[in-house]
């Protein structure tokens, strides 16, 4: 993985754009899923003043171990 920063030095040691170093993947990205209208809104939608949404818990059982 390579950090922004660390993406402007090898950019400026180059002398190239970041867009010559980055190649786009679409078929790697899953197509965004349609919804519905009368579906309830999801995490960063934004809902209508007065519209409430339902939170559905979580299990606890479902905690991975830690890494060996």
């Amino acid at each position: 993985m390579v950090k922004i920063d660390e993406l402007d030095v090898i950019c400026t040691v180059l002398s190239c754009g970041v867009e010559e170093l980055l190649i786009p993947e679409p078929e790697s990205v899953a197509e965004p899923r349609h919804h519905n209208d009368d579906e309830t809104a999801t995490v960063g939608q934004t809902m209508a003043v007065g519209q409430t949404r339902s939170v559905t818990p979580r299990t606890g059982a479902g905690r991975s171990l830690p890494p060996r």
